[in-house]
């Protein structure tokens, strides 16, 4: 259960259909999600419900409603309407287990309830963590409605048969919720690299488009890149403030992506000739943006740690490029980084600590090009294909149990 699955671009229906798919090669799956909504690559009529089969997975689509994601009130109507179609509808699919992943932010809960209801076992895949994330994040302010909230996301997590995380910081996490660690199941979303013998000695180099690079590096001399969404969850204050100190370093700092918080960064970096926002390429040219920066930064603000777990650590991996996080040192990418030697951390609340991390990678060319390659050995250490095994053999056991 998912409120979006492909042609929906989110992350969630595309990491859905990443995992859902191998399993449906052994097994009969059936994904209950909604119209699509999230800047989807094509539309569906409005039907109480309808059915279509993709790559072997059965697609039950309940007519919620449309609203895009630039609508962000009106998507909690796209929230509701899909709960109170899905629900009904997924109590008379036939099952072994419940999965539910994070879109609508409380299907975990909701999933949980409908495991109950069906006396079936219940998978609890987190991809962003509710409410933690909509406290942390401004988005929601504390109050009543936020700590029931909270005892119900914690009913969910002790329902649940298996919870599966994106990493260790989320772990952490839900083991401070009061979860036995045993019951808790790491699948990172992993680096999409061939596999052959070939390979686990030497990963080909990835196409470039020239064009691509040219518009992100511009005139830069050193490049670092944020490609991704420009969410609530990242240090974006301290990103600005640390790259107008490097402008005379000849360093760059460029946004590929959008979001919720990127008009407001573009009025906040108004005036810095160094900082630089453009969209989103298209999907087939993700190589070529990977490619383009000299060190990609990854950010998570301060409190956030574990609740957010930015996949996009294994695709700059693939590329092989060095990694600056800009985190509290408990997350993924900034332990990750140092204990694998591929990136280096910086404190989300000072500037001048990522300016100084800035400054002595550019004067150690070696560490870059050790960072680089170090990115490249971990890149192949988090690979897919056994993320998704991990996955499968998750779900698996559940439904024995």
């Amino acid at each position: 259960m998912n409120l979006y699955y492909p042609p929906d671009t989110s992350a969630t229906a595309k990491m859905a259909a990443a995992f859902v798919e191998p399993l449906a090669a052994k097994h009969e799956v059936t994904i209950v999600c909604g119209r699509p909504s999230y800047d989807p690559s094509e539309r569906r009529r409005w039907r109480l419900w309808q059915q279509e089969r993709v790559n072997n997975v059965r697609v039950m689509r309940v007519g919620s409603t449309t609203y895009p994601r630039t609508q962000m009130a009106r998507r909690v109507l796209n929230y509701l309407s899909y709960v109170a179609l899905s629900v009904p509808r997924a109590l008379f699919v036939p099952c072994d287990v419940v999965l539910a992943m994070t879109d609508p932010p409380f299907q975990g809960i909701v999933g949980a309830f409908v495991a109950l209801l069906k006396r079936k076992p219940y998978v609890y895949n987190i991809r962003d963590m509710y409410p933690d994330m909509a406290v942390g994040g401004s988005i929601v302010a504390p109050g009543l409605l936020t700590r029931i909230w909270e005892q119900l996301h914690r009913w969910a997590l002790r329902r649940a048969t298996r919870v599966i995380v994106l990493g260790d910081d989320m772990r952490a996490r839900i083991v401070a919720k009061g979860i036995q660690s045993g019951r808790i199941v790491t699948v990172r979303d992993g680096t999409e690299l061939p596999l052959d013998d070939a390979a686990a000695v030497s990963v080909p180099p990835l196409p470039v488009d020239a064009e691509v690079v040219r518009a992100i590096r511009g005139e830069f001399k050193v490049v670092l890149l944020h490609a991704g969404n420009l969410g609530f969850y990242g240090a974006w204050t301290t990103l600005l403030a640390a790259a107008r100190q490097l402008e005379g370093d000849g360093v760059g700092l460029v946004f590929v992506g959008d979001g919720a918080q990127r008009a407001q960064l573009e009025r906040e970096a108004a005036g810095a000739s160094n900082i630089r926002f453009l969209p989103f390429f298209p999907a087939n040219k993700i190589p070529s943006v990977l490619a383009a920066g000299d060190i990609h930064v990854i950010t998570v603000k301060r409190g956030l740690e574990g609740v957010v777990v930015p996949s996009k650590l294994y695709g700059i991996l693939a590329a092989g490029r060095p990694v600056l996080a800009v985190t509290p040192p408990e997350t993924d990418a900034a332990s990750l980084g140092a204990l694998r030697g591929f990136g280096v951390s910086a404190d989300p609340d000072k500037p001048e600590a990522m300016v100084a991390g800035v400054r002595a990678l550019l004067h150690e060319s070696a560490s870059l090009q050790a960072m680089a390659a170090a990115a490249k050995r971990a890149a192949r250490d988090y690979n897919r294909r056994d993320e998704i095994t991990r996955f499968i053999r998750t779900i698996e056991e559940s439904a024995l149990s």
